[in-house]
């Protein structure tokens, strides 16, 4: 039993070691984007309803190989559209994520992935989930090296 009980520490550990911090605030992501001469990677997501979303970042977003890139080259930021009213965001943050939209998600499309450089300028994006993972995060990478 104790034996587990270590085993289950140690692995939920490592991998929190891993796990990226996705931010909510764009003008955060935006100062400290410009300080670290990064990009800033913005995701739109349905984090209670929308199946592609949840697996884009349970799946894609967890991955080594993303971690590594979003590591050294992006900030992450997250602009969540919860349906549940238990999930709710507060009023200045679903503002915030209307507002990000707006500027950068016109159609509304879920998961929708933004590529932003340190100024907020879109440099490219990626509709729903993608067919190849490793391309998808290839694609990122070939766009963030100098």
């Amino acid at each position: 039993m104790k034996y587990t009980f270590s085993l289950l520490f140690f692995i939920s550990t490592f991998f929190s070691a891993f796990a990226q911090d996705w931010g909510t605030s764009f003008s955060t992501a935006l100062t400290t984007a410009k300080k670290e001469h990064k990009f800033i990677l913005l995701s739109f997501s349905g984090s209670d309803w929308c199946g592609p979303c949840i697996k884009l970042h349970k799946e894609v977003f967890t991955t080594p190989d993303f971690i590594k890139i979003a590591g050294e080259k992006m900030v992450l930021l997250n602009a969540d559209f919860p349906r549940y009213k238990k999930n709710q965001l507060s009023k200045e943050q679903q503002k915030s994520n209307d507002d990000l939209a707006e500027k950068y998600n016109y159609k509304g499309a879920f998961p929708l992935t933004v590529l932003l450089d340190e100024n907020g300028k879109m440099l490219k994006n990626w509709e729903g989930f993608p067919a190849s993972i490793p391309d998808f995060i290839e694609d990122i990478q070939r766009t963030v090296q100098p």
